[in-house]
């Protein structure tokens, strides 16, 4: 019934947080509504005549503009740059029919959100981002909506992306699509590309008018190994061999449009808003019919300039989105409706006057005024009110009669440019309401949890009836709310913007629950006084962006910080030896803390400050070098040092000893094993020739080395949990004498064991420098449990001392003394290990940050389930980790009472129940404590996030951590239910069922 009720209140606590969470995010994450309208014009009034009959569209993925420029950055890497020359080639030496151009491609700079963009000419937005593996069908109007209501024939070979988004657009004789998300495969998409597309090119049998040609390997070399690698080289030499070939079989009437959907940052990566990431290279070639005239003639104010960084020279720049008017004009077809994009002026200028360019402007504003016309009158037509002003100020300057030919181009062009920015700026699409029941939700229940945990601390040896009496009234709050909640759905639905009557009782159902939480646990608020300081300031420092760009170098500061009051303690101990043990594994702690710290991946805004130390280099994604001598040594010696410190409390035994040599440490071996392949494989250390065994000898390895986790470990512990060993030695007058080694943390002991389970899956998952943190974070807990555990021995000592001196002189004294529960300051170091083992592990809160390759763990190939749990263990599993380990404050060295069978039947009852009951509810408080720490934290991040909501640096920065708070906090509460409710439940029942063996031998 123990095991009920406090996995019962944990799982409030965490649907508590699900609930706000949930709120916050529908109100505050941008989404946008898409338009169902297109584009019609029969009488051809909303286009002009084409230039070209047909159009090849060659994507090559991540193609950053400084691969193709001219004049790249100072110093120029010969990995990347000047390898990609046909495209600045053929613009010096054919100017009129050639452009090259740095396209800004808006964030999030993921494949999907650029095909929509590049077809509908829309602005993505920031949660398009979890639908990068999944894409759905796009409705809005497209180009290629308009090529097949042109009866257009489409081809397609490439990325299947496009297959997903654009199900029933390409003619079904030319269609080739690969899968997109091995990035461990560098050349079976481009490969494919190339087999289907110089045929199509050739054979007139199988006429197209538009074809679209994805590349992958550009953006897959940078995955794996970075721009800076010979790799990079070969794939790029192999892109302009491509083109060169392709420009050969053009005819005179076909376009050719080369581009990279997104750049990439310095180790490869992308996904976020990064100069390097936003910043795509645009190659235009007409092999016939000139595209332009003299475009010195047309007006500067039509043109923007922008320098890539530490280049030595500007270049034209453009959006990304221009592409769409701009091909579908020249194409004869009409702008999609829901464009933002502007024609590029240069394609457009076919006389001095610049007529052509006159009437492609104009239509291009008419679009871009129907479609915000359109958006104005929808259900989300509210969000341009702000802006609105300022657009209808910009159309009517269009509408002036008296400006020249120069000022009648450049208003216009202002207009579609007003547009954009305006849709940026607005396109958040809050719902104020939702996120403030959010913040209420959040805030009450981190009141209500604070309450809980007060009142069971205060409770003691009584938490059982305590908290069987507060979940009554809990359930009870949960059902009146619930009603509420269904009534206010039905009743008040006109004053509820954007809810419907699950978001009513998701509200009100916990939120009757918390007040009832606070109104019934009698809290002591004056407890409020010992929340650590670090608590707060970590949580204040979320309203600065600057903190928060640096929070991987906060958290240190914080963590030492927290460890002050126990080194304080240990200078004052009156035991020499327990002074020594505190300061000896504080300084091992603060040891471990600091080593972590050396692996640091960057932020964009922390540089120039920064370096990377996680990889090789910032733009080398592989280990450093000492990373690869070190890493199967520390996967030898991780056991080894675990039970060294089992072996202090003499806990070494029983299932230990067979536990850390024959399962924890071959699967961590497995695990190094399988990155270091990985590195073989990347590195081309072997040659090519061994890459597909290397994939497949990886695969197996993980995969068997897991299950061999699963099946032996798992099965091995939960049915000999125990590192007790019993020894029955004769005494001097013959009889025999019971010694159960280990006895003093039985709890402890087998719980540590319980945990090193998911030490190794989330290890298994983690790269190689990763691998040595999470080893550093493993040393830095226990070595903490000893301090607070020496500390704890300090305070009995002086309790004792304070009542009867001459008890210091007792151990058994000592051993009988009630033991001291946890406090919310043995906590705080705990929370804040997870925080920096997550930054040790090589993550930020940005999107670039994720590293991809771990999808590949256990298949060569994109498994959607196993992929996402692998990059989901990968990511977070360092804070499920804390969340998993924050029982053992409660659990070690904290050895089971007994009683004698010359002791009253009650007494012995009592005994035989507080075995296991007295570390279930300190166990409770613990993970209550952890709770609060990260949901704290999220309170701070959506706070920070509601109120600066207009900030410039909200998706940048805010929104981000936000997200990345959400997910840490959900991964803390899964660990501290699954440590409760299958690890504690499971050590508790054991060492009671041997309580009561070993009572009835006394």
């Amino acid at each position: 019934m123990a095991f009920s009720k406090g996995f019962a209140l944990l799982s409030f606590v965490f649907i508590l947080h699900l609930a706000g969470l949930y709120l916050f995010a529908n109100g505050f994450l941008l989404t946008r509504l898409a338009l169902p309208d297109n584009t019609i014009c029969p009488d051809n009034s909303c286009t002009i005549p084409p230039t070209h009959k047909r159009a090849v569209l060659l994507i090559i993925d991540a193609l950053r503009f400084d691969f193709v420029s001219s004049e790249p950055p100072i110093p120029a890497s010969p990995f990347h740059h000047h390898i990609l020359t046909l495209p600045r080639e053929l613009t010096a030496a054919h100017p009129r029919n050639s452009f090259l151009f740095n396209a800004y491609s808006d964030p999030p700079t993921a494949t999907l959100q650029r095909i929509k963009a590049l077809t509908t000419g829309s602005l993505p937005t920031f949660v398009d981002i979890g639908n990068n593996f999944g894409g759905s069908s796009i409705a809005e109007d497209s180009i290629m909506k308009q090529l097949r209501v042109a009866e257009k024939r489409a081809a397609f070979m490439g990325d299947d992306t496009w297959m997903s988004v654009f199900p029933d657009s390409f003619h079904w004789n030319m269609t080739y699509p690969y899968d997109s998300f091995n990035v461990e495969d560098l050349h079976t998409v481009d490969e494919g590309v190339i087999e289907h597309l110089f045929p199509l090119l050739e054979d007139a049998s199988k006429p197209f008018d538009f074809l679209v040609g994805h590349f992958l390997g550009v953006d897959h070399v940078g995955h794996r190994v970075g721009p800076d690698h010979p790799s990079m080289k070969d794939k790029l030499q192999q892109m302009n061999r491509v083109l060169t070939r392709v420009v050969e079989l053009l005819d005179d009437d076909t376009l050719l449009v080369v581009l990279g959907d997104h750049g990439m940052d310095r180790s490869g990566d992308h996904g976020g808003d990064g100069t390097l990431e936003t910043s795509s290279a645009l190659w235009i070639y007409s092999k016939g019919a000139e595209l332009a005239a003299d475009t010195s003639a047309i007006p500067s104010g039509l043109l923007q300039y922008t320098t890539f960084p530490k280049a030595p020279t500007s270049h034209r720049s453009i959006q990304q989105v221009d592409i769409v008017p701009t091909l579908s004009l020249l194409l004869g077809l009409p702008i999609p409706f829901n464009n933002l994009g502007s024609i590029i002026p240069e394609l457009f200028w076919r006389d001095r006057k610049g007529t052509g360019l006159t009437r492609a402007l104009e239509i291009n504003v008419a679009q871009i005024k129907s479609y915000l016309d359109a958006y104005r009158s929808s259900s989300s037509g509210g969000e341009l009110d702000e802006a609105w002003q300022s657009l209808h100020s910009a159309w009517t300057a269009t509408q002036v009669t008296s400006l020249t030919a120069e000022q009648y181009l450049i208003v216009m062009s202002n207009y579609t440019r007003v547009s954009l920015a305006a849709c940026r700026s607005i396109w958040a699409q809050f719902n104020p309401f939702l996120m403030g029941l959010g913040l209420a939700l959040l805030g009450v229940g981190l009141i209500a949890t604070w309450a809980t945990y007060s009142g069971l601390s205060r409770a003691g040896d009584n938490w059982d009836e305590w908290l069987g009496d507060q979940l009554t009234k809990y359930m009870r709050g949960t059902a009146v709310g619930s009603v509420l909640g269904l009534l206010a759905s039905v009743g008040l639905a006109s004053y509820l913007p954007g809810m419907d009557a699950l978001d009513c009782i998701l509200f009100c159902a916990p939120f009757v629950a918390c007040i009832t939480m606070i109104a019934t646990s009698d809290p002591s608020f004056s407890t409020l006084a010992s929340v650590p300081v670090p608590l707060v300031l970590h949580t204040l420092a979320f309203f600065s962006n600057s903190f928060t760009f640096w929070e991987d170098r906060l958290v240190p500061f914080l963590l030492i910080s927290s460890l002050t009051p126990f080194v304080l303690k240990g200078f004052t101990a009156s035991s020499p030896r327990l002074r020594w043990r505190i300061l000896g594994f504080s300084a091992l702690f603060a040891v471990c803390v600091r080593a972590i710290a050396i692996s640091t991946v960057c932020r964009e805004e922390q540089q120039p400050y920064c370096h990377v130390t996680f990889y090789a280099s910032s733009s080398l994604p592989s280990p450093p070098l000492p990373v690869l001598y070190l890493a199967i040594p520390t996967a030898i010696a991780l056991p080894w040092v675990l039970r060294s410190f089992l072996k202090i409390s003499r806990s070494h035994v029983g299932l230990a000893e067979i536990f850390f040599p024959w399962i924890l440490m071959p699967t961590l071996v497995a695990g190094t094993a399988h990155w270091l392949m990985e590195w073989a494989d990347s590195a081309g250390v072997l040659g090519p020739e061994w890459s597909a065994i290397l994939r497949l000898s990886r695969t197996w390895l993980v995969r068997s080395s897991l299950l061999f986790l699963v099946v032996a470990g798992g099965a091995l512990w939960w049915t000999i949990p125990l590192c007790l060993d019993i020894e029955s030695p004769l005494t001097q007058d013959g009889t025999r004498q019971m010694n159960v080694v280990g006895y003093a943390n039985a709890f402890g002991s087998s719980y540590l064991l319980f945990w090193t389970l998911f030490l190794a899956a989330v290890y298994t998952t983690t790269q190689l420098t990763g691998q040595l943190v999470l080893a550093l974070t493993a040393v830095a807990l226990v070595a903490f449990l000893e301090v607070v555990d020496s500390v704890r021995d300090v305070q009995r000592m002086d309790a004792l001392a304070a009542a009867r001196p001459s008890a210091l002189l007792e151990d058994a004294a000592l051993s009988r003394a009630p033991p001291i529960p946890v406090r919310f300051a043995d906590i705080v170091p705990v929370a804040l290990l997870g925080l920096h083992a997550f930054y040790g592990t090589g993550h930020q809160s940005t999107i670039s940050s994720i590293q991809w390759k771990s999808a590949f763990l256990l298949t060569p190939t994109m498994n959607i389930a196993l992929s996402a749990a692998t990059v989901t263990l990968n990511c977070f599993g360092p804070l499920l980790l804390v969340g998993l380990a924050v029982p053992l404050l409660a659990l070690w060295n904290r050895p089971p009472r007994l009683v004698s069978l010359a002791e009253k039947s009650t007494e012995k009852e009592k005994a035989r129940a507080r075995a296991d009951t007295e570390v279930q509810g300190e166990s409770i408080v613990a993970g209550l404590g952890i709770m609060i720490y990260y949901g704290s934290l999220l309170l701070g991040t959506a706070v920070s996030a509601a109120i600066l909501r207009r900030h410039l640096m909200v998706w940048k920065v805010f929104a981000p951590r936000f997200i990345v708070a959400g997910a840490g906090l959900v991964a803390v509460d899964v660990g501290v239910l699954f440590g409760f409710g299958a690890g504690v439940q499971r050590v508790g029942g054991r060492v009671a069922w041997v309580c009561r063996g070993i009572a009835s031998q006394l």
